[in-house]
């Protein structure tokens, strides 16, 4: 009770003021410990906060410290250099972006001016090119001028020769009769056309001994011959056929002598005149060699080097094929290309050399070498041990099973019927053909009977003995069809084929095919052969396509032909002169004189294509099928193919001696009008264009709306 008393009066009482000082001085020392804590920490901290954001300050009005001057913030040395630096950097980047700027604004300027230079390059290549055409129209303006003042080329007057022709020097001998000395030129002008007079069996008695095939076959070939001619006047060659004579009715050789000389047209000497002698079945006529055909051309198949006289006569192949065509269908398909034998040959030798030469020879001419040298022996020996080694299957027979056919002295005769021999040749890639031993045999039917059989089924000739003369020799390349091989060399021939690659053979196969047909195989082609040869010797181009009218198809000319925006700029290439005059006539006959004396072996040797570039007409067995030319008022011209280049270039191939040029475009179409009314267009002012052919391959005439374009030239 005493202590709450004391308590309730503010601790007065006894011991009450005691205890309030010492609860004061506790309360002053915490406030005094938490107040000296607050200055401790937090000023610091305070401190820091201004210390750390005076540079942050925009001016001076914003510092903590109040306005300060000039270096007062820089007090330290580094610190002012660091401001330094700051400040140069800062004003030195300034000064390059100014400099950028204004380079960027410099080469926009130059980029204009670039510009604008590539515009006036562009506008002086288009006024040079106006420049060119300009002067290339005012070149062919002056030529044109100076050709009007300068006389014509024209042709000449053709050369009728008279009736009676005046003798002109004989030779010494016929042997030695060559066109030189022995053919009247008189009678063939270069423009006369090759007239060619064939006499009818009417006009000598011995035509009834002639093979009945072989005459039908010949006459039927001459009525239709583009060169034939009834009239004898005017006529360049005499052709007359005096062989295959019949066995059992055979005339005298003085009998036939003296019919021939007594011909109308023989005029003495027989210059002009052409003896043919086809072969058909038999192999050793030669009748003519005991004639006096004086200065008459022999075609066959048979010759001695006493009576062939080489350019003046002629080696013919057989006439297989007399009144039929050949049958296409049985002839082999020209691959695959190795066959089952890689060789074969089957023949016999009746006689042995020295006992059937012909002439009589001293015992001195053997001593000095004359006699040839028989190597068949030798022949016989390395051909049955290349059968017998078994290397490569090959099939040789020495001797028939059947009684051989005729054959001259030292000839290998041929063996069974032909059927038999060509189906033995289809089933081998080589044919062996062993030639006469005697030298002084040129050629004999038989070996050209061979021959023949092995280009028609395809069997590559292997002929041994280089000596002989193939049919047709001196304008065609026979190493491109068969293998000529001297006989001393028998011994090398098995390595020899087995050597030949697949392509050499096929293209040589080939190459056989195309001779075949073209020369050898019916007897049009065999007919057409030989004068084409006499006409190409003498140097006469051939006669031009004869222009047969075709069924035109009613047009009229419809719009004028735009520009093709397809059409590809030509740039600065100078097609030449866009034609202001109507088309215009050019003479046919400038190049075909030029090129009868220059392409003689490409115009023979040539297989069939789409690009041949020599107008020789369908008429002569030089021109392949599938070439065709133009003649009608623009000279021949190839359907297909040509030199190509520029517009000069172009002119040269085409003519290369007349002042100016055109040409014709022929197009082929089938159902596909609008191609060809775009294919049209695309001419439209194309330099050098004559006129244009559209053929209409199809059995279906164009819809009645078909309207040509007008292109500048007639369609």
């Amino acid at each position: 009770m005493t202590g709450y008393t004391m308590l309730r009066n503010g601790g007065v009482g006894n011991g009450g003021q005691p205890w309030m000082l010492r609860w004061s001085s506790r309360i002053r020392l915490t406030w005094l410990s938490f107040t000296l804590f607050i200055i401790l920490v937090f000023f610091p901290l305070i401190a820091h906060y201004y210390l750390t954001t005076i540079d942050d300050a925009d001016d001076a009005g914003k510092r903590i410290f109040g306005p300060r001057t000039g270096n007062e913030l820089c007090e330290v040395k580094h610190v002012q250099d660091l401001c330094r630096i700051r400040e140069s950097v800062s004003e030195e980047l300034l000064q390059l972006e100014a400099k950028r700027q204004e380079l960027n604004s410099e080469i926009a300027k130059l980029n204009l001016k670039i510009e604008a230079c590539k515009k006036s390059i562009e506008n002086a290549k288009q006024d040079l090119l106006q420049l060119k055409n300009v002067i290339s129209q005012t070149e062919h303006s002056y030529k044109e001028l100076m050709a009007q003042n300068q006389p014509k080329l024209s042709l000449p007057i053709r050369l009728l020769p008279e009736k009676d022709d005046s003798n002109f020097p004989l030779p010494k001998s016929n042997r030695n009769c060559r066109l030189h000395n022995c053919f009247d030129y008189s009678r063939c002008p270069l423009t006369s056309g090759f007239p060619v007079y064939v006499y009818s069996s009417d006009q000598y008695h011995f035509a009834s001994s002639l093979d009945p095939l072989v005459k039908q076959a010949f006459e039927s070939t001459a009525r239709t011959n583009v060169y034939v001619t009834e009239n004898a006047n005017i006529a360049c060659i005499y052709v007359i056929l005096v062989g295959e004579i019949e066995e059992p009715v055979m005339p005298k050789p003085t009998e036939i002598e003296q019919q021939l000389h007594t011909l109308p047209y023989w005029r003495s000497d027989g210059h002009n005149h052409l003896i043919i002698n086809l072969s058909r079945k038999s192999e050793t006529q030669n009748f003519l060699y005991n004639i006096s055909t004086g200065r008459a051309m022999i075609a066959q198949s048979t010759f001695y080097d006493v009576q062939y006289r080489p350019g003046f006569d002629l080696i013919v192949s057989p006439l297989v094929h007399a009144m039929s065509e050949p049958n296409f269908l049985k002839i082999p398909p020209q691959v695959p290309v190795k066959r089952k034998y890689l060789f074969s040959f089957q023949g016999e030798k009746v006689e042995s050399l020295r006992s059937s030469l012909q002439e009589v020879r001293s015992f001195e001419e053997e001593i000095e070498g004359n006699a040839p040298a028989d190597y068949d022996d030798r022949i016989i020996t390395t051909l049955k041990a290349v059968q017998d080694s078994k290397l490569d299957f090959v099939l040789v027979e020495f001797t028939c099973k059947n009684q051989p056919k005729a054959s001259l002295p030292t000839e290998w005769a041929l063996c069974g019927e032909r059927e038999d021999r060509l189906e033995l040749l289809k089933l081998s890639t080589f044919a062996l053909i062993i030639t006469p031993g005697d030298t002084h045999l040129v050629i004999s039917a038989g070996c050209v009977m061979r021959l023949f059989e092995a280009l028609e089924v395809g069997a590559i000739p292997v002929v041994l003995g280089e000596q002989v003369q193939l049919p047709y020799h001196d304008v065609i390349r026979w190493n491109e069809a068969a293998l000529i091989i001297p006989k001393p060399r028998i011994t090398e021939v098995h390595f020899l084929l087995r050597s030949i690659s697949d392509n050499d053979l096929l293209a040589m196969r080939r190459q056989g095919r195309f001779l075949w047909e073209t020369y050898f195989s019916t007897s049009e082609s065999v007919f057409n052969t030989v004068l084409a040869i006499i006409r190409t010797r003498i140097q006469i181009p051939a006669i031009p396509i004869r222009e047969e009218t075709a069924v035109e198809i009613p047009h009229r000319s419809g719009k004028a032909a735009g520009t093709d925006p397809n059409m590809a700029d030509n740039g600065d290439l100078d097609l030449g002169p866009v034609e202001t005059e109507p088309p215009y006539s050019s003479p046919k006959y400038l190049r075909n004189f030029t090129l009868t004396a220059m392409d003689i072996y490409r115009n023979w040797n040539s297989a069939p294509g789409p690009f041949h570039l020599f107008p020789h007409t369908p008429f002569d067995p030089v021109l392949p099928s599938e070439a065709k030319f133009l003649g009608s008022g623009t000279g021949f011209r190839p359907i297909g193919g040509g030199a190509g280049g520029s517009g000069k270039e172009f002119q040269a191939a085409l003519g290369g001696n007349v002042p100016r040029e055109q040409f014709t475009v022929v197009m082929l179409t089938y159902e596909r009008e609008e191609v060809l009314m775009n294919s049209l267009e695309r001419l439209n002012g194309l330099p050098y264009l004559n006129k244009v052919v559209v053929v209409w391959n199809s059995p279906k005439l164009p819809s009645e709306d078909l309207l040509w374009p007008d292109i500048g030239v007639p369609i």
